[in-house]
């Protein structure tokens, strides 16, 4: 089967290439270490000129050969490869935003090999408190385009990861997003302060430990907020309480425990019911599975988990684009 599109989701620390045939099905795929925030330094030449361009050299490595097989392929990115510090900036695009349409905001570069790289434009949601995102719209694409017809109403769509993103879709549209830096706070917190100097990291997933730091984070001790509940990671190891090996889950349960106690809440608040909206979780399979476990001790009963949405969604928009052909009906 021919390869019809080459899908970049280029990050800050990653970039994954999909080569994808008709209908979007993936062929091959691969993941590299080359986010835009570290980028390969090493010259070397490409189509007979030396090249020390990151992004150039990131680039050729992560799709090169599949560009000298196929020299006719199309290209299209997603992520931070289109913010201000990326290959090329794609302005963002306001809320509500058709994520669909995206694909006829595409910003195009041209690169050395001579072929066009399509980026696509993040969203932005303007408030006092502004909001952004870059990649995540394409996953959100991913998911709709699976969805039965009006499915999208009682909805909220999940991404776990160092920014969670719980994003709000109406009439195939990002009406509304908020933002957790959980996943970030956790690596900071488990690196560079107290907390991490007795946690012992490596071991298996302790399921009790991360659970009772959900609990801690959804008691009356946790509506003192995070800033106070994070220090028990460092006295409950203190007092024998919780193993040096417990503590790195723990202090994930509390974290994610707190996020998703506050998205309860606003939840709740928004849409003026006691009842909280289906979730579709988009991610890292490891994460998404925390992230099931404490959405149902908050109360969110229905969670299922997204599969291929980045590759979905990056078809979708070429398609938008014109730079693929919708597949033929059987």
């Amino acid at each position: 089967m021919l390869a019809q599109l080459i899908a970049l989701d280029w990050g800050t620390t990653s970039l994954r290439a999909y080569k994808l045939a008709a209908g979007g099905q993936v062929l091959e795929q691969r993941s590299l270490s080359s986010g835009i925030m570290q980028l390969p330094r090493t010259p070397r030449i490409i189509k007979g000129q030396e090249c020390n361009d990151g992004f150039e050299l990131a680039f050729d490595e992560a799709c090169g050969d599949w560009l000298d097989a196929q020299p006719g392929l199309p290209v299209i990115a997603c992520g931070m490869v289109g913010s201000a510090q990326g290959w090329r900036e794609a302005a963002y695009r306001d809320t509500p935003a058709n994520v669909a349409n995206l694909g006829t905001s595409l910003q195009t570069i041209r690169s050395l090999r001579g072929v066009d790289v399509h980026i696509v434009p993040g969203v932005l949601q303007r408030s006092h408190l502004p909001n952004v995102m870059r990649g995540e719209e394409t996953q959100v694409l991913g998911v709709l385009q699976n969805l039965p017809a009006g499915a999208g109403g009682d909805l909220l769509i999940g991404l776990p990861g160092s920014h969670s993103k719980w994003v709000e879709v109406a009439d195939g549209c990002i009406v509304h997003f908020d933002t957790f830096m959980t996943g970030e706070v956790f690596a900071v917190l488990s690196e560079h302060s107290i907390l991490g100097r007795t946690q012992q990291k490596g071991a298996s997933f302790d399921g009790q430990a991360f659970d009772r730091g959900v609990q801690v984070a959804l008691s009356a001790d946790g509506e003192i907020g995070p800033l106070s509940t994070l220090f028990s990671a460092r006295s409950l190891g203190l007092t024998g309480e919780l193993s040096a090996t417990a503590q790195p889950d723990y202090l994930s349960g509390l974290l994610i425990g707190h996020e998703l106690s506050a998205l309860a809440t606003v939840q709740r608040r928004r849409r003026n019911s006691v009842h909280l909206p289906s979730i579709i979780l988009i991610g890292n399979t490891q994460l998404c599975t925390r992230y099931s476990r404490a959405l149902d001790a908050c109360g969110f009963a229905r969670v299922t988990l997204a599969e291929q949405a980045t590759e979905h969604g990056l078809w979708q928009l070429a398609l938008a684009a014109g730079l693929v052909t919708p597949h033929p009906s059987r």
